[in-house]
């Protein structure tokens, strides 16, 4: 999320004790250096790929209800959802992480896939939707967001407003549309989306199409804010949260879900998943019933503009719940399968 029209990632203030924030290289020496010695009853590791302004007054709620200390791990913009993903696979059967909370729902099915979780039906997700939780509680869905296009209305002008992810590579938006690095984060997701919808050789001329419009590779979903809020381009591609901060800040924007007489939107559902063979495996499930229960989603959705998927929970205004929107229909676990297999033609084009 971006805090001003500069492009600086808002963040909270100086962490205070209890909880610890560090980069995954401290970690490796924090954590990883210390395996062999005696494990604290009263902490929990938690990694994260949700923007730490959002996912740490949630875990900092935690400690304070539980006396549980958490020694908490948190992604980058520039490489959100990769950075933390990368170090659980690289720890493999010798996890430093007990809990792995996952900003989009298809990263759990890499670490699924390697066998480096363990399941737990937390008693919070049986009010939680079926088909966007595990059946063994290997992962487990909530708070929702939805791929969207900002606008910038001063920009648009009189003409008709974009309405579809395909008019980033139509003629009549050249060199005004934006999108962030499909190699990180959710445009990872939206991409691998597209192709197990589409098939790889319509996704692929997708990406070349929107080359060949002058579209803007911008650095993440918060650069993507940036330059729509600034006025450098029209309209780009970033998640509901991102949009959202910038309507609060009375930017001239709006925000389109795209594709509602069409395939419809990307939802994408945060994700809990606890890692096998973590140092505080009790400890863990004790976060991830923290992190399912209403006050969480109720705090997601009022500050990070998340959709509630558990019943009753009230939806505050610039917020839609899922069923109000019309919903690309897509099957996570293949998405994730895609994600992999397309990483080395993605890498071309990006042009690693």
């Amino acid at each position: 999320m971006d805090n001003t029209r500069t492009g600086t990632k808002r963040r909270p203030p100086r962490v205070r004790p209890p909880i610890f924030a560090v980069g995954a290289l401290a970690m490796a020496v924090v954590l990883g250096g210390c395996r062999g010695c005696q494990r604290r009853s009263d902490e929990v590791v938690v990694y994260t790929s949700v923007d730490q302004v959002f996912s740490e007054p949630i875990l900092r709620a935690f400690e304070k209800q539980s006396g549980i200390t958490v020694r908490a791990v948190f992604d980058t913009e520039e490489t959100k959802s990769t950075g933390v993903l990368n170090r659980l696979v690289a720890e493999g059967d010798r996890p430093s992480a007990d809990v792995f909370w996952s900003g989009d729902p298809v990263r759990p099915f890499v670490l699924q896939k390697r066998g480096l979780l363990a399941p737990y039906l937390s008693p919070q997700a049986r009010a939680l939707p079926a088909g966007l939780r595990a059946a063994d509680g290997t992962w487990t869905g909530f708070a929702a967001r939805a791929r969207v296009l900002l606008v910038n209305r001063e920009r648009l002008g009189e003409r008709p407003t974009p309405k579809s992810i395909l008019d980033l590579v139509s003629s009549d938006w050249k060199g005004e549309a934006t999108m962030a690095n499909p190699l990180f984060g959710t445009t990872t997701m939206h991409v691998a989306a597209l192709s197990s919808t589409w098939g790889e050789e319509r996704a692929q001329k997708f990406l070349a199409d929107f080359r060949a419009n002058g579209g803007r590779l911008a650095s993440s979903n918060g650069e993507v804010k940036r330059l729509v809020v600034s006025g450098e381009v029209t309209f780009g591609l970033t998640d509901t949260d991102d949009a959202n901060e910038a309507l609060k800040e009375d930017a001239p924007v709006q925000m389109v879900y795209p594709d509602q007489e069409g395939f419809g939107a990307l939802v994408m559902p945060t994700a809990v998943v606890l890692i096998a063979g973590g140092p505080h495996p009790d400890n863990g499930k004790k976060v991830i019933d923290h992190l399912l229960s209403a006050e969480t989603e109720r705090r997601m959705a009022e500050s990070a503009a998340h959709m509630p998927l558990r019943p009753g929970v009230p939806v505050p205004a610039g917020v839609r719940s899922v069923a109000e929107i019309k919903a690309m229909e897509v099957e996570y676990a293949r998405v994730a399968e895609e994600m992999v297999r397309m990483q080395p033609w993605l890498k071309e084009w990006v042009g690693l």
